[in-house]
């Protein structure tokens, strides 16, 4: 069995509710994906083919020409998926994916570098045991040698969320930075949200300090979760993002039940 471990999205559900954490980690609920969720997949995946081919074949059309592909491909992946959307929603979305990778070449040019990795999958272990794992979408290496950890959002946050969306995705961002620091013992120069919806680009240079104290704040999440995972004890925090959680029917703040505690699952301790 894998091993447990720390990835950015389930510390930040555990961090904006233990119990959203425990459905999704422990109980694994079923959550069908948005068709927002399904229009980024179709992008990050277009965008890691794109970078697969030679500099000068990245071009706008090539790009959105890798659309259709991608979809194929999440669709063989999850066949479910397949019936989730009709004709004219499938094509929109696909419309939708292609709008935003045409604008990606107004925050971007992909033909004048060449990424070190795409859809980077890393894993370390801090120095209490505490396991980090994700996925990267890229990682690039300056001739100075100076790393850039890079993002894409694909998604709009809802005006009332919106503040508490950039600050996820900014805690995302330093999970990745601990990540890579810790298992290259290279500081990233720049961390990089690229904002296709909105056509922005936020750019972030982290301390080394800095992220020492954020490495702290890891430690004591995973500790959290372990201490919860030993009675169940998993509460519910509500907040004005419980009006988008897919889990409502299960939680005591609408009225609902959560299901039976597993306990942790096949171990000693819950997984992530």
């Amino acid at each position: 069995m894998t091993q447990p471990a720390l990835s950015p999205s389930r510390a930040a559900d555990f961090k904006q509710c233990p119990l959203l954490y425990r459905f999704r980690a422990i109980d694994r609920l079923p959550e069908a994906p948005s068709t927002a969720q399904l229009r980024g997949s179709v992008v990050h995946t277009a965008l890691e083919r794109l970078y697969g081919l030679p500099a000068e074949e990245r071009g706008p059309d090539t790009a959105r020409s890798l659309v259709e592909p991608a979809w194929d491909h999440l669709v063989t992946e999850a066949p479910e998926l397949a019936g989730q959307l009709d004709d004219g929603q499938r094509s929109q979305l696909l419309a939708d994916a292609r709008n935003l990778l045409s604008g990606y070449y107004r925050l971007e040019d992909p033909r004048r570098f060449d990424p070190q990795s795409c859809e980077h999958r890393v894993e370390v272990e801090l120095a209490d045991g505490t396991l980090l794992r994700g996925y990267i979408d890229r990682i690039d290496l300056a001739a100075t040698g100076e790393l850039r950890v890079v993002d894409y959002k694909t998604g709009k946050a809802p005006p009332a969320a919106r503040a508490l969306a950039e600050l996820k995705a900014m805690f995302q961002m330093k999970f990745y930075a601990v990540a890579v620091f810790r298992s290259r013992n290279v500081l990233p120069a720049r961390l990089r949200l690229i904002y296709l919806a909105d056509g922005q680009v936020l750019d972030y240079s982290p301390d080394r300090d800095e992220l020492l104290r954020f490495e702290k704040t890891l430690m004591a999440i995973w500790r959290a979760i372990l201490s919860a995972g030993q009675t169940g004890d998993f509460r519910a925090s509500p907040s004005r993002l419980c009006e988008w959680c897919p889990h409502q029917q299960h939680c005591p703040v609408f009225g609902g039940t959560p299901p039976p505690y597993p306990g942790w699952p096949g171990q000693a301790e819950p997984a992530a």
